[in-house]
């Protein structure tokens, strides 16, 4: 065997990177290598965030940041416990990158470049003499008696432990999975709608704070819908996305949406509300205002869905009309035929079975010495910088544990 070392990092990205530092802050005796199989490191760390990098999400109880996470929600709970949104700003100032907190609770460094989280990254591995191995893609993995073996497309490595921060990748999954790991298939999470449907058609860019369900399932969510060229996307259909990961999937994306554009008004509610309304303009065009808090061209649109002309004065609506704008209001039915990926941000669920982890040291339940972090596992979140929270907490934890 050519190359030993104590501990081996398979994964360039922000989990490995961030294990790998904390390692040897922790134990500078420790030899430590990060293999990665392309040729350049850190690459989605690059993208994400529109290029900014949203580093963590201002967010500081654990038990409330673990709500972000549709999967992972109950094992995320400890490890939160040890190592929260909090302590990653601490760790980057001391670092030497400041962050900072955007209106929606997302943080990114003051720089707004993630080249800044990079270089950080960079500058403490070759200051602490980690070693990064590129254009390294493990072909096999064998677990000798005290010692793990990985073997590469050029090179033979041994180490005593290893930790896997791979992602999301299916070939590594695979070798898992013949050393007796589980795993739960990976389907897409976090995409938007595919809606064709005259009600929305020319409405692109509108938004309106709504709830959202989809039909006779339990999956719900409610937040900004954004009506798009191809359907419907914002924060509330996304995360609609994915808690309805896998169930979606089951659906193959055809599904009946239901919308309630007034967000948390019912029904009953509303039909009350039309009734004032009928009395207090009697004289003036339904069509014309909006008298709720949606943009007026979707109120038009909405208005005319419901049988109702655009001449037709508040004074002569009928208790039908009223009831069919009532419900075109809180309970409009959509058909979604299809997802589209949201940005270039690609989230999958799956991943290691949850139930071969030990949370209080990463550790495999199945193999001594073998560790895992970030989204190699069977965790995702929403998008605000949760993802890279659990790459961090992950991390620091492995760390901790070596």
């Amino acid at each position: 065997m050519n190359s030993k070392y104590d501990i081996i990092i398979v994964g360039g990205g922000a989990a490995g990177f961030f294990t790998a530092i904390n390692i040897v802050e922790k134990n500078p005796k420790f030899k430590v290598a990060i293999l990665e199989r392309g040729k350049s490191v850190l690459e989605k760390v690059r993208i994400s965030g529109g290029g900014r990098c949203n580093v963590t999400h201002a967010c500081f109880i654990p038990n409330d940041l673990v709500k972000f996470y549709p999967r992972g929600e109950k094992e995320l709970r400890g490890p939160f416990h040890q190592f929260c949104s909090g302590d990653t700003i601490e760790w980057f100032q001391k670092h030497g990158v400041e962050l900072k907190i955007e209106e929606d609770g997302r943080m990114f460094p003051i720089s707004d470049s993630s080249q800044t989280i990079i270089d950080c990254f960079l500058i403490a591995t070759q200051k602490l003499g980690i070693d990064i191995l590129t254009g390294q893609s493990v072909q096999s993995l064998y677990k000798g008696e005290n010692y793990w073996k990985v073997e590469t497309t050029n090179e033979t490595y041994s180490c005593q432990k290893i930790v896997m921060t791979t992602g999301s990748n299916p070939k590594i999954w695979e070798m898992l999975t013949e050393i007796g790991h589980s795993i739960v298939p990976a389907v897409p999470s976090l995409f938007t709608f595919n809606i064709k449907d005259k009600r929305i058609k020319d409405l692109m860019g509108l938004s309106a704070l709504a709830s959202v369900k989809v039909k006779n399932t339990k999956l719900s969510a409610s937040g900004p819908l954004l009506i798009t060229h191809w359907g419907m996307s914002g924060p509330g259909i996304l995360r609609l996305s994915a808690w309805g990961a896998r169930e979606l999937f089951d659906k193959n994306y055809q599904f009946v949406l239901q919308v309630n554009w007034l967000n948390d008004l019912t029904f009953e509610e509303t039909i009350e509300k039309l009734k004032e309304l009928k009395q207090e303009h009697s004289k003036k065009a339904v069509s014309k205002k909006s008298s709720f808090e949606l943009p007026n061209r979707l109120w038009e649109s909405l208005v005319l869905a419901s049988e109702i002309s655009e001449e037709t004065k508040w004074a002569d609506l009928s208790k039908n009309q009223l009831t069919i704008l009532a419900n075109q209001l809180t309970n409009g039915e959509f058909q979604v035929n299809g997802k589209s990926t949201f940005k270039e941000e690609f989230v999958t669920a799956g991943g290691i079975d949850l139930k071969e982890i030990n949370f209080k040291t990463m550790e495999s339940k199945r193999h001594q010495n073998l560790y895992f972090a970030g989204e190699i596992l069977n965790i995702d979140a929403i998008t605000g910088g949760f993802n890279f929270q659990n790459a961090w907490t992950g991390g620091f934890i492995v760390a901790n544990s070596l």
